[in-house]
């Protein structure tokens, strides 16, 4: 029964894992793309277009990285040892300031977009 648990569980975090690469992946395509499109784009490229795609994939990795967060936890949960346990910390350390600062520019940009149209829309 054990075993089928473990091996069980090995399964699901794989299989999260494989989301968050799908995610991570997905998102860095749809970037790489819009800024390709907006180098061949004629005319400059404004700066809002520019962080509205960046905001889009900071987006992007944060969830990947939420993914890959539970993969960690879901894979530590069946008989953790020191090791693991430390090193799942370390990662959670770790991606939790990632997600803190990416989050943290989502909003920045967000509110100057929101600001930036208040702007235009009293001229």
């Amino acid at each position: 029964m054990e075993a089928a648990l473990v091996t069980s569980t090995n399964y699901v975090a794989l299989a999260i894992d494989f989301i968050a690469l799908l995610v991570i992946a997905f998102g860095s395509v749809e970037a790489f793309v819009a800024v390709v499109r907006g180098l061949a784009a004629p005319g400059p490229v404004a700066g809002t277009e520019r962080r509205a795609v960046w905001l889009r994939y900071a987006r992007w990795l944060v969830a990947g990285l939420t993914f890959q967060l539970a993969a960690d936890i879901v894979g530590t949960a069946i008989a953790p040892t020191w090791g693991e346990i430390g090193r799942l910390g370390a990662i959670a350390v770790i991606r939790t300031f990632l997600n803190y600062f990416l989050e943290r520019d989502i909003g920045e940009v967000g509110e100057r977009q929101v600001a930036q149209r208040e702007v235009a829309s009293t001229k």
